[in-house]
């Protein structure tokens, strides 16, 4: 009996907004890489995000090892993206300094 080596695509999947999850799962690719790079293995990322299945993060985790500059350059691009959305947010909310000033003076009276 001959053994049939199958090739399978990362268990990826793009929604409406571009974001890569993870499996069946809503977590998002740049939190199981940035937790594995902070030295979490895939079972403590799995115990993390129990919504995870861990066959899902050992081949999220096995692409990027295989491709790194292609996920560098996507986590680069998703955190241009929340900088963008950030300064946006904060420029149509304006300076909140005073309102916090004027919270803790309340607080403390």
């Amino acid at each position: 009996m001959a053994f049939t080596v199958q090739t399978e695509a990362p268990p990826l999947s793009e929604d409406a907004t571009g974001a890569l999850r993870v499996g069946n799962s809503r977590v998002l690719l740049e939190i199981v890489v940035r937790a594995f790079q902070d030295g979490a293995t895939p079972e403590t990322i799995v115990q993390r995000y129990s919504t995870l299945a861990l066959p899902d993060v050992y081949a999220v985790l096995a692409y990027y090892l295989r491709h790194p500059n292609e996920v560098e350059e996507y986590l680069a691009r998703r955190e241009q993206k929340a900088e963008e959305v950030q300064q946006r947010i904060e420029s149509q909310q304006g300076d909140l300094s005073e309102i916090r000033a004027r919270l803790l003076t309340q607080r403390q009276a």
